[in-house]
């Protein structure tokens, strides 16, 4: 088990509890290759209940990548907030922070992977709550630049859920049309200060301070939030098109095929073969609509999304990921390149304690790595290219699990160095445990290969190298995945001695063998008709969120030292 420090003050309860009716996908018939109970056990021990009802089980013939999974689930539900009528959200940081919406200890930017995250629990509460809290309960304050509505649907893909992903119409709508107040209507794209977009001390804020400093300023158009708001608006054309809103899907359609032409346009320099930032500000330092000088790894962000046209022009650019003199480095993915004048420059402290902070001139960030093998897995479905391949997938997983580990025990922090191990920012009551990337859905979606979609086709496409003398799976199975109301098993036994169903791929539903090859490679499967059955929740009305009336918490002490 893993353990988790937090503070904690001891408080009495009245529990008042308000039953509602809420919808979730019934469970059927389940396969048993993987002993759910013992592993359970394992990991979780007497919290151990709580996974046997809600998580999909994972194994395989790599210890890290299983170890982990376990553990993102732990850390996931540690993260778990119960809001009582504001039902549950899902928090970046274990303790309250500064920066962060009073009083629920909740922030935007790392949204879209709890969510992505998060439709693989059985229990459909929590991810419900959660989108009904960013959109229709003030939680999406627009703090920083955000992809939530492409995560709701995502959600959706996983959970079709038409009532609910509609219901949430409105609400998108209208924060997609807020974020007008970072369009430049001249230029057609999105602009923002990088540290509004959770990236703080990137190349264009460095150097619009002259190379002083770079926390705040260096506003510019970048890859990342236009990406983002390309993924919101496909999302609501999705949404708009289930509720037969035809125009507004239309009109959706139109201002994502606008943001990818400009982007494309636009962000992709040829010179450095990279979508990179150009300045919406302009100073003694820097020129408006002038390209940054440098690549960043928030170039590759457009393929977490599927925009770039599939062409070697745009696919050049995953050179740059295997390249160790640009953004692969010995312990991690590097956020800009080593031949930036300002490379791993510290700028910011801790000024109690002379502890190094948060920046993103070349640390290696959970958060972009997510990203990043986000991207990779689409490539790799969805593109034609010979850049990258499996291999390459496999190998920055691989690292990025194995920065879980710090000194044998299991923990993810905010930043590490690339090159030469370890983290940065490692800060105490803020950094441990942190819930600012995810893991989980890369190995269902991309390891293991479950490609979630809109109909009855299921693509199962494992991303993994069972030849390779560096990367080899002897075998792995994903058990019993919540998908459209029917659980799915996907394993891989190279041999077939680990799971004796016979050599190769195998695909199970609702406990019975639906699809199966002796070869790795993409297979498609149609599922039955999606499954819901209603079921009861209950609301804790003691919680008082807003601390405001009644129930009204209290909580006594002793001293040690007067005894009183």
């Amino acid at each position: 088990m893993y353990h988790f420090k937090t503070k904690y003050i001891c408080c009495f309860f009245m529990f008042c509890l308000l039953v509602s009716n809420q919808q979730i996908q019934a469970q059927t018939g389940k396969t048993q290759f993987i002993n759910e109970a013992g592993i359970s056990l394992k990991h979780y021990g007497n919290d151990r209940k709580w996974y046997l009802d809600n998580i999909p089980f994972f194994e395989c013939s790599d210890p890290v990548l299983e170890k982990v999974y376990y553990y993102r689930w732990q850390l996931y539900k540690a993260h778990l907030k119960n809001l009582g009528e504001n039902g549950y959200i899902v928090t970046e940081f274990l303790n309250t922070m500064g920066w962060d919406l009073k009083p629920f200890n909740s922030l935007n930017d790392a949204t879209g992977f709890h969510i992505y995250e998060g439709r693989w629990l059985k229990n459909q509460r929590y991810m419900q709550d959660y989108i009904n809290f960013m959109y229709k309960k003030g939680g999406n304050d627009r703090h920083f630049s955000e992809g939530i509505a492409d995560a709701a649907y995502a959600y959706y893909l996983v959970n079709p859920d038409k009532q609910f992903i509609t219901s949430q119409l409105p609400s998108m709508i209208k924060i997609y049309n807020a974020w007008h107040d970072h369009f430049d209507q001249a230029k057609k794209l999105y602009y923002i200060e990088p540290l509004l977009d959770a990236t703080e001390y990137t190349i264009s804020s460095i150097d619009a301070s002259g190379g002083r400093d770079g926390f705040r300023g260096g506003d510019s158009f970048r890859p990342s939030i236009n990406s983002y708001m390309y993924a919101n608006a496909l999302a609501i054309k999705s949404i708009a098109s289930l509720n037969n809103e035809l125009q507004t899907a239309d009109d959706y359609q139109q201002k994502a095929a606008d943001i990818k032409k400009e982007m494309q346009q636009s962000l992709w320099n040829d010179s450095l073969k990279h979508f990179i930032d150009r300045y919406k500000v302009s100073n003694k330092n820097v020129s408006y609509w002038n390209y940054i000088r440098g690549r960043e790894l928030v170039g590759f962000v457009p393929w977490t999304y599927n925009l770039p046209d599939d062409n070697a022009q745009f696919n050049t650019a995953w050179q740059h990921l295997k390249d160790s003199t640009s953004f692969k480095g010995t312990y991690g993915l590097r956020t800009n390149e080593p031949s930036y004048q300002y490379y791993m420059k510290q700028y910011r402290y801790i000024k109690e304690t002379g502890e190094r902070e948060c920046q993103w001139n070349g640390p290696s960030w959970p958060f972009q790595t997510s990203q990043v093998l986000l991207a990779l897995a689409n490539l790799l479905n969805n593109y034609h290219q010979n850049t990258v391949s499996v291999p390459d997938y496999l190998a920055v997983l691989k690292q990025y699990a194995q920065q879980h580990d710090q000194a044998g025990k299991l923990n993810i922090v905010e930043d590490y160095d690339p090159d030469k191990g370890g983290p940065i920012v490692n800060l105490n009551q803020r950094s441990e445990h942190y819930n600012h990337s995810e893991f989980n859905d890369l190995i269902i979606t991309g390891f293991c290969g479950l490609r979630p979609g809109s109909d009855r086709t299921l693509t199962i496409n494992p991303l993994i190298a069972a030849n390779s003398k560096l990367n080899s799976i002897k075998y792995f199975c994903l058990q019993n995945v919540l998908y459209h109301g029917h659980n799915l098993t996907v394993l891989y036994d190279q041999d077939g001695k680990k799971y004796h169903q016979g050599k190769g791929l195998f695909v199970y539903v609702d406990g019975k063998k639906q699809g199966g090859s002796a070869a790795l490679g993409k297979q498609t499967i149609t599922l039955p008709d999606a499954v819901f059955t209603p079921v009861k929740s209950a609301t804790n009305l003691a919680v008082n969120s807003m601390g405001k009336g009644f129930p009204k918490s209290s909580a006594s002490y002793t001293d040690s030292a007067t005894n009183t």
